[in-house]
C-alpha cells in the first residue's frame, strides 16, 4: 500500500533544491545585544528587541508578580474564568498611549488579525491589500470568505485603480496595510490611503507592529508619526519594542464592544496569561517614559545605515529598526549571512518565497553600542 505521508518528504526535497529550506537557530543567554546562538557568542542583529526591553529586570520583576498573585496561565477565556485586572490595565494603558477609546487584548498579533479582520468582513465584502501586507492580515482576509485583491507596494495609484473598479460592488471594503513592512522596513503612506478611504467609504486596519515604540514623538506608532486623529483600526503586538508577548487592537469603544462579542480568536482562546500583560504593562510605562532609547535607536539606525551605504552594500528604503542589504542571489545571501555568523554577528538571509529577492535583514536596538555596529560594518566590507 502506498503511504499517504509520503509526499512530505518528496515536498521537501524540492525546498532543499529551490533553496527555499529554513530551520531554527537556538539562542540562549538572556535577550539583549549579545547573545550565545547554536553555542557561539554572537552580535544579534536579528532581534524585533527594537528598545531593549525583553531584558529588563523591571519587565521580569513585573511578570514575577503578576505570576505570584495569579499564576503563571489565565486558565480560561476572557468571558469565563479567564479575566484578571491585568488585562483592562494594559488594555487602558495602550488605548490611552495611542489616543483611542478602548483596546482589546489578544494571545498573539497573528491571532489578533486574523479574529478582528475575520468579524468585520465576510463574502459580500472585499479587501483591499498591499502586495507586502504580513502573512496574517493576508489570512485574515482569506479566512472571511471576502473578496481580496492585491495593489501594488505602496502606490496609491493602483489601489485608487482598485477602489474605482471595485468599491461599488460591495457591502463593506476593508484596506489592509503594514505600517511599517516586515521585510523591507518601509512606510505605508497612510495619509494618503486615509483620503481614499474617506472618499470610498472604507475602513482600514494598520499593523503597527514594528511601528509600535519606534514611530512617533511618544513612540506610538505611525499614526502619531502623521499626526493622524482619524477612524484607523489599529492593530499590533507586545512581542517586539514592548518586550513581552500577545496582540492588541486599539479602536473607539463600539468596535472593541464589537470585537469582544464577534472575533473568534478571542471569544475561544485562552486570555493572555498574567505575567506577560503584566511585562507588556511595564514596558509601555518605559517605553513612554524612557525617551533616551529611541533616540539612541535612532542614531543606531542612522550609523548603520550610512555605513553599509558607504561600504557599496545596496540598502533598501527604510524608515524603521529594519534595514536590508541587497548582497546577490540566494546562495550569495546564505554565504553572506554565515561568513557573518563565522565572524560573531547574526544577521539571517531572508529569501524567497517570503520575499521576492534575497537580502540581510539588520534589525538595529537601542541597546547596541557604537562599537558593535562599527565591528559589524568592518565584517561586512571584508565580505564584500
Amino acid at each position: 500500500m502506498a503511504d499517504p505521508y509520503e509526499w512530505l518528504a518528496d515536498d521537501l526535497k524540492t525546498l532543499h533544491r529551490a533553496g527555499w529550506y529554513r530551520s531554527t537557530r537556538v539562542s540562549d543567554g538572556l535577550a539583549g545585544p549579545t547573545m550565545i546562538v547554536e553555542g557561539k557568542a554572537v552580535v544579534q542583529f536579528a532581534s524585533n528587541n527594537y528598545l531593549g526591553l525583553c531584558g529588563d529586570p523591571r519587565l521580569g520583576s513585573a511578570a514575577q508578580n503578576a505570576i505570584a498573585r495569579w499564576g503563571t496561565g489565565a486558565t480560561g477565556s476572557r468571558l469565563l474564568s479567564g479575566e484578571r485586572p491585568v488585562h483592562r490595565d494594559l488594555e487602558k494603558a495602550l488605548a490611552g498611549w495611542k489616543g483611542t477609546e478602548d483596546c482589546l487584548l489578544f494571545s498573539s498579533g497573528y491571532l489578533a488579525n486574523l479574529g478582528t479582520i475575520q468579524a468585520l468582513v465576510g463574502p459580500k465584502d472585499l479587501v483591499l491589500s498591499d502586495e507586502y501586507n504580513h502573512s496574517s492580515l493576508r489570512s485574515g482576509a482569506e479566512l472571511s470568505g471576502a473578496t481580496q485583491h492585491f495593489f501594488a507596494h505602496n502606490d496609491m495609484e493602483a489601489l485608487a485603480n482598485l477602489l474605482e473598479k471595485e468599491r461599488n460592488r460591495y457591502r463593506r471594503c476593508l484596506v489592509c496595510v503594514d505600517s511599517i513592512f516586515s521585510m523591507d522596513g518601509d512606510l505605508a503612506p497612510l495619509p494618503e490611503i486615509m483620503k481614499l478611504a474617506e472618499q470610498y467609504e472604507c475602513m482600514v486596519v494598520v499593523d503597527e507592529a514594528h511601528g509600535t515604540g519606534v514611530l512617533g514623538a511618544s513612540g506610538a506608532g505611525s499614526l502619531e508619526h502623521f499626526n493622524l486623529k482619524v477612524p484607523i483600526i489599529e492593530i499590533g503586538t507586545l512581542s517586539k519594542a514592548l518586550g513581552s508577548l500577545g496582540g492588541y487592537v486599539c479602536g473607539n469603544s463600539t468596535l472593541i464592544d464589537y470585537l469582544r462579542n464577534r472575533a473568534r480568536t478571542w471569544i475561544y482562546t485562552t486570555g493572555l496569561s498574567p505575567g506577560d500583560a503584566a511585562a507588556a504593562l511595564e514596558g509601555v510605562r518605559l517605553a513612554q517614559s524612557e525617551l533616551g532609547r529611541r533616540s539612541q535607536l535612532w542614531e543606531n539606525i542612522a550609523q548603520l545605515s550610512e555605513g553599509l551605504q558607504h561600504i557599496g552594500i545596496a540598502v533598501f528604503p527604510s524608515d524603521s529598526a529594519i534595514l536590508c542589504g541587497q548582497v546577490g542571489n540566494i546562495a550569495a545571501t546564505c554565504a553572506f549571512s554565515e561568513k557573518l555568523f563565522e565572524q560573531g554577528f547574526y544577521a539571517p538571509a531572508i529569501r524567497p518565497p517570503t520575499v521576492p529577492t534575497s537580502r540581510i535583514r539588520f534589525s538595529v536596538m537601542a541597546t547596541h553600542t557604537q562599537e558593535m555596529i562599527s565591528k559589524l560594518l568592518l565584517a561586512c566590507q571584508q565580505i564584500c
